[in-house]
């Protein structure tokens, strides 16, 4: 089946630019010229697999096409932006972007990683845990069969520590699994992720064990 997405960006050039990379791999485009075009078109075609966000466009911004995409969907997102700074992109994957790319950037590498995305995100494997259950390909977590509402990094983060049993994972190992590179910063982000994660899990959180001066462990089986 032919993967399709969505580019959102107010440069036509720009837009020309990744789609003709993009559909020379054989994906289908679809392209947006502001945020308010994204989201009608995302709304109209449930069959987008990926998005690609400028964060300065009129209209809406990238930041809120991202917020609103993410009440609904963890379509997988990647981040265009003319601004490198640390701070914009943990704003972007506290929002849920996946990717954050920098302008100017390769077109050959913007492939690449649309493409290690969907890897990520086309499986069909189910764990089931106790009640806790993750469909890899739908996307989704239900606890004791009530669907739960949980940001990218927060599925991703409960997908690489149920793919660890029993292993205690530093902070540093799981920001680089979930975040896709090694973090030179304040690792308390997994802290806050995981806080948030265990609250939604609810009586499911206890699955994820604090390993004290380590990280963190996911531990099913009771002693």
């Amino acid at each position: 089946m032919i993967k399709k997405i969505l580019i959102a960006d107010d440069e036509a050039r720009m837009r020309r630019l990744v789609s003709d990379f993009l559909k020379k791999e054989g994906f289908q485009i679809l392209e947006a010229a502001d945020g308010r075009e994204a989201l009608q078109k995302f709304d109209e075609d449930p069959s987008i697999s990926l998005l690609i966000l400028d964060v300065m466009m009129p209209e809406y911004d990238g930041w809120a096409v991202c917020r609103e995409v993410r009440k609904s969907s963890l379509v997988p997102i990647i981040m265009l932006t003319a601004r490198g700074e640390e701070a914009d992109e943990l704003f972007g994957f506290e929002l849920g972007v996946d990717e954050y790319i920098s302008k100017p950037f390769s077109p050959q590498v913007l492939v690449a990683r649309v493409q290690a995305l969907l890897r990520r995100t086309r499986g069909s494997a189910v764990k089931s845990f106790d009640g806790l259950e993750i469909d890899e390909g739908a996307r989704y977590v239900t606890v004791n069969g009530q669907r739960l509402s949980l940001s990218p990094k927060e599925f991703e983060l409960l997908v690489y520590l149920a793919e660890n049993p029993g292993r205690a994972i530093s902070r540093e190992q799981i920001l680089s699994a979930v975040w896709d590179f090694p973090y030179y910063g304040d690792a308390r982000t997994v802290d806050t992720h995981v806080k948030k994660l265990r609250l939604k899990l609810g009586d499911k959180a206890e699955f994820i064990q604090t390993v004290r001066g380590v990280g963190y462990r996911f531990e099913v089986d009771k002693p």
